[in-house]
């Protein structure tokens, strides 16, 4: 069985955010980069079914240079390939013109399942997945837990609200992760040494001859949430008198009664 993976290398959430010069973008130059962390349950479920059923999990990303980090990240655990489109034009796509790039690519390889991560933790648009599905006229599946492969069709349990829902779809289909679907491995010392050998292909638009995508959707603006106020310990003798004065300041002060 042939899969692809899409990945994505996105800032640490450990990182510390801060707004560049420009006022809608963020600096780059001190952040922790990592790959998305649903890309992982992503490259970890596209691992466990090779291990069953067989076949080849190639890597298809889109970033600068810096993301080749992420890419070998995910093949020294354990993905056999991997592409990343590296072009200066890209990084003024939006998710659906990053989407348009990524089944550009995937129109060039053999593959029979696609997995991504439900959303990337730094747009959070919860819409590459989907749109790529749309351009490959392919099937499409969101928030999976679990999955089962058998006969060319894939049975994908998936959450809703208050329950969860089983779907079925022929296959070549699309699924995004959902946290429980399961516990993505670490790089292992000599996965880390054969990762440097597997093919890793840098692409550019040209290579792909499309141009960028022109897109929908900008950033105008970044503003960093205002600071929460210290909070207020309310010192009185007794419960009722504590009592008496949380109402005067809810009056009186935050004037919310």
């Amino acid at each position: 069985m042939d899969i692809i993976v899409l990945l994505k290398q996105v800032p640490s959430t450990e990182s510390i955010i801060q707004i560049a010069e420009n006022g809608c973008s963020v600096k780059t130059d001190d952040v922790n980069w990592v790959i998305n962390p649903y890309d992982e349950f992503a490259v970890e479920e596209a691992l466990r079914i090779r291990e069953k059923q067989g076949g080849t999990v190639t890597l298809v990303s889109v970033g600068t240079a810096k993301a080749v980090e992420a890419v070998r990240t995910a093949l020294a655990m354990g993905a056999d390939k991997g592409i990343l489109v590296n072009d200066p034009a890209t990084a003024a796509c939006d998710g659906l013109g990053i989407a348009r790039i990524l089944s550009t690519v995937v129109q060039t390889l053999p593959f029979d399942l696609i997995i991504a991560g439900q959303r990337a933790v730094d747009d959070e648009n919860f819409l590459v997945g989907a749109a790529v599905a749309e351009f490959l006229n392919i099937p499409f599946m969101s928030l999976v837990i679990k999955q089962e492969i058998s006969e060319g069709k894939i049975k994908c349990y998936r959450t809703i609200e208050g329950g969860t829902a089983l779907i079925e779809s022929p296959l070549p289909a699309l699924f995004t992760t959902q946290r429980g679907l399961n516990e993505p491995r670490y790089a292992s010392l000599p996965g880390v040494m054969k990762a440097k050998k597997k093919p890793l292909e840098i692409k550019t638009l040209v290579d792909l001859g499309m141009e960028a995508p022109a897109p929908l959707l900008r950033v105008v603006a970044m503003k960093l949430p205002e600071k929460r106020k210290a909070a207020k310990i309310i010192d009185a003798p007794t419960p009722q008198a504590k009592a008496l004065e949380l109402v005067r300041i809810l009056h009186e002060e935050a004037k919310v009664i």
